[in-house]
């Protein structure tokens, strides 16, 4: 594992733009080879996670043409996605090993085995398996919840399945099955979560309805979608984001970022905490949107406040909230998050990460069931912080040793190459 350290520093100025969007990569590239005409898909994301979903979509019969800015992907079809001489290897790929299934299980009188690295054999799978029984699929599991994992595909049929958890990975695997199902699928949502699946298949031609927090797809013969332009990864951009708000006399434009309304919790947030954080963010919409906004975000450091986040915005922040910790940190009064259970079966148990990783830097923080809670002290000592082979924190424990006292040596920092591959290189540029 590679151990790096991140110095106290004086202040990050400059522009930066984020990343390719982690999340509608892998989405814009599964729902390509689902369609019947070839997808180019521009600023695609290059990096491991992405990667894996593009290899498991050439193992069951999608042509793949990568190039420099972006990829072609001839597609299968709807329902002729071909059965695999071996296993999917999803590598260390969440979103894929949930979202897959839903159109594999369509694919009736196939067979598909999925499996991927050690944290990916410690991810449940039993959250989608439910629903997929429940339309006339079938998954074996591991322990009935674990990969390796094998999907029969079959004839499906309508369901409406509300969500016992916010999920956005198990509600798309679902309308993704409901597309090719008989009747119209519908998925009951507890709060909102991200909705790039639903503004995709529309704009593939999918009949979406959205009723409150009732989302429903109608069968389709076959999808047609169009090319489209992945924009920056606001998930990525928040690392940055912090460390200019953390970084006394920092000044930061982060460009062409993804805005959409269920992704920019995080920065409802920060504003809440009295951080200055400006851009044109999109607002809620009763209906679904064809496209993802993108804007400018202007970040400058300010003074905070603790605030406490309710289980209502936790979807829409879910990868952010290791970050609020950190923010919570260097605030005043307490920070908590509630309703965050979501974050123990991530890359690695996040809620045990942030709070171990935190604790061993200096902070007061303390775990609970479905979050965390912190006392501010006004900042970080510094330390060591294990990033447990998760790319969030390892970026985490770099934005941390920015904004402390002593500096922060980061063990494993070559996660951050499951969503960002250049984050080292722009954090550097921005010091200098």
């Amino acid at each position: 594992m590679t151990r790096v350290r991140f110095a106290p520093s004086r202040r990050l100025r400059g522009e930066v733009g984020a990343p390719p969007d982690k999340s509608i990569s892998h989405r814009a590239a599964l729902l390509a080879a689902m369609s019947v005409k070839p997808v180019r898909i521009s600023n695609y994301l290059k990096a491991a996670d992405t990667i894996s979903t593009l290899n498991a979509l050439r193992a069951v019969g999608a042509l793949v043409e990568e190039h420099e800015d972006f990829v072609i992907v001839r597609g299968t079809g709807l329902r002729e996605a071909r059965e695999p001489g071996g296993p999917i290897d999803v590598g260390n790929a969440g979103t894929l090993m949930r979202l897959l299934p839903g159109w594999l299980a369509a694919q009736e009188g196939r067979i598909f085995v999925l499996d991927g690295d050690s944290s990916i054999r410690s991810r449940p799978v039993d959250r989608i398996a439910e629903p997929l029984a429940l339309m006339g699929a079938q998954i074996e599991a591991k322990g009935g919840r674990f990969a390796p994992f094998v999907v029969y595909g079959t004839r499906l049929h309508a369901i409406t399945y509300e969500l016992p958890v916010a999920s956005a990975q198990v509600k798309s695997c679902v309308l993704l099955a409901g597309v090719a199902a008989d009747g119209t699928t519908s998925v009951v949502e507890p709060v909102a979560s991200r909705d790039h699946t639903e503004r995709m298949l529309a704009g593939a031609g999918v009949g979406v309805r959205r009723e409150g927090l009732t989302v429903s797809v109608s069968r389709a013969g076959e999808l047609d979608m169009q090319s489209l332009v992945v924009p920056g990864d606001l998930s990525s951009a928040a690392f940055m984001i912090a460390a200019a708000v953390l970084v006394k006399g920092s000044r930061l434009l982060v460009r062409d970022v993804g805005v959409n309304w269920t992704r920019s919790g995080f920065l409802r947030i920060l504003e809440r905490m009295g951080a200055i954080a400006t851009g044109s963010l999109e607002d809620p919409s009763a209906t679904v949107a064809l496209c993802e906004p993108t804007s400018d975000i202007d970040v400058s450091a300010g003074p905070l406040v603790g605030t406490v986040v309710e289980p209502g915005e936790v979807p829409l922040a879910i990868d952010e909230l290791p970050l609020v910790a950190l923010l919570g940190c260097f605030a005043e009064g307490d920070t908590v998050v509630r309703g965050a259970q979501e974050l123990r079966v991530k890359e690695s148990d996040r809620i045990a990460g942030v709070v171990d990783g935190l604790r061993g830097l200096g902070a007061t923080i303390e775990a609970t069931a479905d979050g965390f809670a912190v006392t501010g002290s006004g900042g970080l000592r510094g330390g060591v912080i294990d990033a447990r082979g998760d790319h969030r924190m390892a970026m985490l424990g770099a934005v941390a040793g920015l904004a402390s006292d002593e500096g922060v040596d980061v063990v494993g920092m070559e996660a951050a190459a499951v969503s960002y591959p250049g984050f080292a290189q722009d954090l550097s540029r921005l010091l200098a």
